[in-house]
């Protein structure tokens, strides 16, 4: 062996691998797996977390308590009862399928941990249920036969109680459903609550329609009640984001059941929901030949879903959005998706007026609760928060067991925000050219109104504050439906690690003199018509964009438009120390998010989301999903120890991301296979 070789192999075996991160000495937590056997009234649970109060169940009583019966949730009983002049909508063209109810169980598993950060008390979401596989999942195809019109999955295994799903309604042949015609249907019946608007219909692999044949479906619009004396509701796209190519397997197409069942149906047609679709090959020739356009379409949704897609290319938003700086920022193209995935939606927005809001929605979420009562509650909840100190607000994870109650969290935000103050963990937070630390020349004042660089002019729709942020008494903004809605902080990128934060496309992009910018993690997000347009307006007249990420948030900064970050019940895998956790979710600038390069979202740090259940690649989400459905993960749940021990696991609502791919066991095939 030579002298060089023997050296290298010598460097080699003197390395040692890094030290673990710190959180991953903590135990894991294990409540998060109780099952139906040990519910408990949630005023009567001793949580594992974060209080650190560990209940344990004695051995002698596991097995032996029985399931408690689960009910229907009833939602639609409550939403008809506070909506005049709805008219009840169904899944089939005789209307006898109604819209299925979820059944929910009263309490949680004892010992169930609190959400480590936001609330669901503070949104006003109810976190005294818990919810079983077969509760939710069942009335969408789960737990019977796929000859029933099933998926086949949970047909064996822990069923103590969960018939109870379809003892009042039969189990729903979804073979023989066609979302398009159920949601066209459910919007004919209610056109009267909805201030109707053109659409644009010109060719449709020109103009990114969905299917519109109301007429081919025999509905006649003209027999539902007038509604001239009552208000007219507004309507939401829900925009699911997915490629021609996509896999979708039993258990994606239940999660798509429910979002259309309980928003769009459940509704009366205040939602609706479209698959906007990416045609990754750009010389598919869709937009010069409608049958090729027809044919991709057709063949990128499964039969029940079909009607609702639209396509969109590359290619396409190149010849829309012309004239754009190209900079190949980490060699990918400014028009692509991961730079770009808000220009298709742009334009969808474009060509959908009938539309007022807009949720850019991806695959990969999951939701235990109801999908209505979620985004209603989000929906009022971001309305009712008032303009002042809400960017700053929206710059910090909210931690309860740290924060205090949400009236402690926005004081605290305010005098935060007001002192040019660095972390006190953040040596390199603001570093020179030469690695010697230098002071931050950035005030921090009060964001009140467009906060815009040089390069930016103001848009008819921006809003303007009607006084002073001195004389303002938190009630601007009151009232005022949020432009932008998303379920991560909104943080400063600037002097962060964070790898996009230079993704600036068309703006004075000399080092220093970067626009002011907001970035949250995630693209799952609502967007007013007002913000997509100013988007769409500044892509288009002006050349300017931003990454996928922080482009919508910039934007509603730039023109004054009402953003709000909604801070959901987020849970964490492990026994974190509070007082820690809070300070390393909130290690930014001034304790907030972003502005220095301690950001937790940034790439040297981010390690530390691996384990809550909402981040863009946590662990802890998708296991927790697949030992909620049955499944053992690391050796740990499945059936036998379900039977065993304390049944199935039970959850109370909660989001979820990512989930991909999971497949589920499937017991027989239908006939004719």
């Amino acid at each position: 062996m030579g002298m060089m070789s023997t050296k290298t192999l010598e460097n080699i075996m003197n390395e040692r691998p890094p030290p673990p991160a710190p959180w991953e000495r903590f135990p894991f937590l294990k409540r998060y797996y109780g099952g139906l056997r040990t519910l408990t009234p949630r005023n009567l649970n001793a949580p594992e977390y974060p209080t650190d109060n560990i209940t344990f169940i004695q051995k002698e009583e596991k097995g032996k308590r029985a399931i408690p019966e689960s009910t229907p949730l009833g939602v639609y009983s409550q939403f008809k009862a506070e909506t005049p002049g709805v008219v009840e909508c169904f899944l089939d063209a005789e209307d006898r399928i109604g819209v299925p109810d979820i059944f929910t169980y009263t309490g949680i598993p004892q010992g169930f941990p609190e959400p480590v950060m936001g609330s669901s008390h503070e949104l006003g979401l109810s976190d005294s249920i818990c919810l079983d596989r077969y509760g939710r999942l069942g009335p969408y195809g789960f737990g019977y036969s796929r000859n029933k019109g099933g998926t086949g999955a949970g047909v064996e295994g822990e069923r103590e109680g969960a018939d109870i799903v379809w003892a009042k309604e039969s189990p729903i042949d979804y073979s023989k459903i066609n979302w398009h015609d159920a949601q066209t249907r459910c919007f004919e019946k209610n056109k009267h609550r909805f201030s109707v608007k053109d659409v644009d219909l010109v060719e449709p692999w020109k103009s990114m329609p969905a299917k519109r044949d109301s007429e081919s479906l025999g509905i006649n619009a003209d027999s539902t009640p007038s509604l001239d004396s009552l208000s007219r509701r507004t309507r939401t796209a829900i925009v699911i984001r997915t490629w021609w190519d996509y896999d979708y397997i039993p258990e994606t197409n239940m999660y798509l059941r429910s979002l259309i069942s309980e928003l769009p149906l459940l509704t009366g047609g205040e939602y609706q929901v479209h698959f906007l679709i990416h045609v990754k090959d750009d010389n598919a020739p869709i937009w010069a030949d409608p049958d090729t356009y027809n044919r991709v379409l057709e063949n990128a949704l499964p039969a029940e879903f079909r009607g609702m897609g639209t396509l969109w290319s590359e290619r396409q938003m190149n010849l829309i959005y012309g004239g754009l700086p190209e900079s190949n920022y980490r060699n990918l193209p400014v028009h692509g998706v991961y730079r770009s995935t808000h220009m298709p939606l742009q334009y969808f927005a474009q060509k959908h007026p009938e539309y007022d809001y807009f949720w850019n929605w991806e695959m990969d979420v999951r939701y235990t609760g109801h999908w209505y009562m979620l985004f209603e509650a989000v929906r009022k909840w971001a309305k009712k928060q008032p303009r002042k100190g809400l960017w700053e607000r929206n710059e910090r994870f909210y931690v309860p067991e740290v924060h205090g109650t949400w009236d402690d969290f926005k004081h605290m935000a305010r005098v935060q925000s007001e002192m040019p103050d660095q972390p006190a963990s953040s040596k390199w937070a603001n570093l020179g050219p030469n690695g010697a630390q230098r002071p931050d020349p950035r005030i921090d004042k009060p964001i009140w109104g467009p906060l815009a660089p040089d390069d930016v002019g103001n848009f008819h729709s921006d809003p303007v504050p009607p006084t002073t942020y001195e004389k303002d008494h938190y009630e601007w903004g009151i009232d005022e439906e949020a432009d932008l809605i998303t379920f991560n902080p909104m943080f400063d990128p600037d002097r962060t690690d964070w790898i996009l934060a230079d993704d600036v496309t068309g703006y004075n992009n000399t080092p220093g003199f970067l626009p002011p910018r907001r970035t949250a993690i995630i693209t799952a997000s609502r967007m007013s018509r007002r913000l997509l347009e100013s988007m769409h307006n500044e892509t288009t007249f002006h050349q300017h964009t931003m990454f996928s990420e922080m482009w919508p948030a910039s934007c509603a900064l730039h023109h004054g438009l009402k953003a709000v970050y909604v801070p959901h019940p987020v849970y964490i895998d492990r026994m974190w120390p509070v007082q820690d956790l809070a300070k390393v979710m909130n290690n930014g600038k001034n304790h907030a998010v972003g502005g220095a390069r301690t950001t937790v979202f940034g790439d040297s740090l981010q390690h530390n989301l691996l384990g809550v259940t909402w981040h863009y690649n946590t662990g802890f989400a998708p296991n927790l999903w697949k030992r909620w459905l049955g499944y053992k993960v690391n050796g740990d749940g499945g059936e036998e120890e379900e039977i065993a021990m304390e049944g199935r696991m039970c959850l109370p609502p909660m989001l979820l991301h990512p989930v991909k791919d999971m497949q589920l066991v499937i017991e027989g095939r239908r006939e004719g296979e």
